[in-house]
Order: C-alpha cells, then sequence, then structure tokens
C-alpha cells in the first residue's frame, strides 16, 4: 500500500493510469475504441492541443495566464495559408508564422510583466486584436487551395509515427528536460511560488515571465501550421474556444493555477485525456448536441475524484507519519524511565 501511495502521488502516473481505465472503459461499451488505429488517431487528434498546453504551462507556473492561445493559434494559420497560396515557400512561411506566435507572447508579456496589466485583461485584449487581424486578412473567408506538397506532410512518417505526432513529442521532451535539467528552467517554478522572493535572490522576473508568454506565443504559432498540414485549409473561426481546452487540459494534468507546481508532461498527458473524452462520445454514438455538457461534466467529476482520491492519499501518509512520531516518542519515554 506504501508503494502504491508512492507511485499515484506522482501526478503524471496518476493520469496514465485514470487514461487507461477511461479508455478500458469505453473500449467494453464500444472494442472499437481500443483498436491501435483508434488509438493512434487519438493521439494524432490530442497533438496541436498537446503544444497549445505545454506552452501554456510556462504561463501558468509563473502564475499568470494566457487566453489568447486560440487566436495566435488562428491568425498563425491564416498568415500561414494566405503566404503558401501566394506562392510563397514553405519554410519562410513557417518562419514568419513562428514571428507572428513570438511577437503576440512579446506583446502580452511586456504588458503584464511591466505595464503590470492583469494578465487575464491583457491577453483578452490580445484575443480580440488578434481574432480581427485574422478576419482583416482573409476578408472573413475560408483559406484554400494549400498546396500539396504542404499537406502531405501530414502523412510523413518515422517508425510510424506521422510527423505533426513527432513534432509535438520534441516539443513535449525539450520543454520537459528544460524545466526539469536547468537552472533557468527553475526560474519559472520560482516566480510562480515567490515572485518577491524570487526577486530578492537575483531572478529575472519580469524577464521570466515575458519569455514565459513569449514561449505560450510560439506554441500556439507552431499549432497553427500544425492545424493547416493536418486539415489543409484555414476556416474562419480557427482556434475559437481553443483556450478554453488548453486551460482545462493543462490543470487536469496538474499544472496549478497558483503557480509553480505542475510539469509539462502532465499537461500533455491531460491533453490526451481531454482529447480521449471528446472522441469517446462518439464511440459511445452519443448525440452530438451532448458533447459539450458530457465533455463539461465527465471532465470536473474526474478533476474532483482525482483531487479527492490525491488528498486521501496525502492524509494518509500524514496519519502514518504522526502514529509513527508518537511511537518513536512513547519509546524514548520508557526508555529514559
Amino acid at each position: 500500500m506504501n508503494l502504491l501511495s508512492k507511485i499515484m502521488k506522482q501526478r503524471e502516473i496518476s493520469i496514465v493510469v485514470l487514461i487507461v481505465v477511461f479508455i478500458a472503459i469505453v473500449g467494453m461499451v464500444n472494442s472499437k475504441f481500443v483498436t491501435g488505429k483508434s488509438l493512434l488517431l487519438l493521439v494524432e487528434s490530442a497533438i496541436i492541443l498537446l503544444i497549445l498546453a505545454v506552452g501554456q504551462s510556462f504561463v501558468l507556473l509563473t502564475r499568470e495566464i494566457d487566453v489568447s492561445v486560440g487566436s495566435t493559434m488562428g491568425l498563425s494559420a491564416a498568415v500561414c495559408g494566405l503566404l503558401l497560396t501566394s506562392g510563397v515557400s514553405g519554410w519562410v512561411s513557417a518562419l514568419a508564422v513562428l514571428a507572428v506566435g513570438v511577437l503576440a507572447g512579446l506583446f502580452n508579456g511586456l504588458g503584464v510583466a511591466y505595464l503590470r496589466i492583469p494578465a487575464i485583461i491583457m491577453t483578452l485584449g490580445t484575443l480580440g486584436i488578434l481574432r480581427g487581424f485574422m478576419i482583416i486578412l482573409t476578408g472573413g473567408k475560408w483559406i484554400e487551395d494549400i498546396p500539396n506538397y504542404f499537406k502531405k506532410l501530414s502523412g510523413t512518417d518515422f517508425i510510424g509515427l506521422p510527423l505533426p505526432v513527432w513534432v509535438g513529442l520534441v516539443i513535449l521532451i525539450a520543454a520537459y528536460l528544460v524545466l526539469r535539467l536547468t537552472k533557468f528552467g527553475r526560474y519559472f517554478y520560482a516566480v510562480g511560488d515567490n515572485a518577491d522572493g524570487a526577486r530578492l535572490i537575483g531572478i529575472p522576473v519580469s524577464k521570466v515571465r515575458v519569455l514565459a508568454f513569449v514561449l505560450s506565443g510560439l506554441s500556439a504559432s507552431v499549432a497553427g501550421l500544425i492545424f493547416v498540414i493536418n486539415i489543409g485549409f484555414v476556416p474562419n473561426q480557427t482556434g475559437s474556444g481553443m483556450e478554453l481546452q488548453v486551460i482545462a487540459a493543462a490543470v487536469l494534468g496538474g499544472v496549478s493555477l497558483n503557480g509553480g507546481l505542475g510539469t509539462v508532461l502532465g499537461a500533455g498527458l491531460g491533453a490526451i485525456f481531454l482529447t480521449a473524452i471528446n472522441s469517446s462520445l462518439i464511440y459511445l454514438k452519443i448525440p452530438a448536441y451532448w458533447n459539450n455538457a458530457i465533455s463539461g461534466f465527465l471532465l470536473l467529476v474526474i478533476v474532483i475524484s482525482d483531487s479527492r482520491f490525491q488528498s486521501f492519499l496525502a492524509n494518509s501518509q500524514f496519519k502514518k507519519k504522526e502514529t509513527a512520531e508518537a511511537e518513536g516518542g512513547g519509546q524514548g519515554d520508557e526508555a529514559t524511565l
């Protein structure tokens, strides 16, 4: 039991267990959900949300929030589509799209870190600005006729996994290693945990916050590129509403809204879990108009249940420690007598 408690207290492991249990339960209702093809499709479907959740995690770790990621992704996808249909090469288009994300993140970061604008207000404003830019650029129309060579990238695979999945995995692993193994990566945790204390020991708090928003914007632009590769066209509402899913995925994966706690690995797993919830409704043959309500309900049930279970484990460990200390104290008193 003690070993099980230690394992389940690792947030990433508990999320993996929840994903496996959830998939198994849905698989008992519809066996098609647990086929290799369906599971691979599930991972592919989760990649855009995973990339966005990784970027959002940097912001959440610093005790801020970025609700403009959906609009950043949408504008990035629109810029990519417009450049490609104008005959610009894929590499130049990709670099331009990444620049859009960096500039959007920099704009947010400077406003929050140096102008002291609350993150929710700053990024809500950015959300509206970027969404407006997208509509102006596209004239409110869908962007189609994306070159075939670009769309074919979604079918390029290596060791059985498509290119977009590899991109997501590389971003996830790189972010995890930076946060866990580098001194600068730990600055994000320190700023979110205690900004004043971090400033006193010489951590450049404002710069860390700016960088967090830049990374969030950059991840949104990569998600925009992946979207164009996967879908092959750009609707005029691309990215709309994604910000809520992104935040939910990160929180489901254990990244705290209060900052300083969580991992990008957990956020990535949260994105896969959230996608699994949404995808399962199709296999359960639930009418589409019930999807949002049921997905939201399941998300609340899972988060609350997991939170209670983690609290139970923590209390169990605390009680065992108190009992051990009491017994040790009693033995010490007997020895003294």
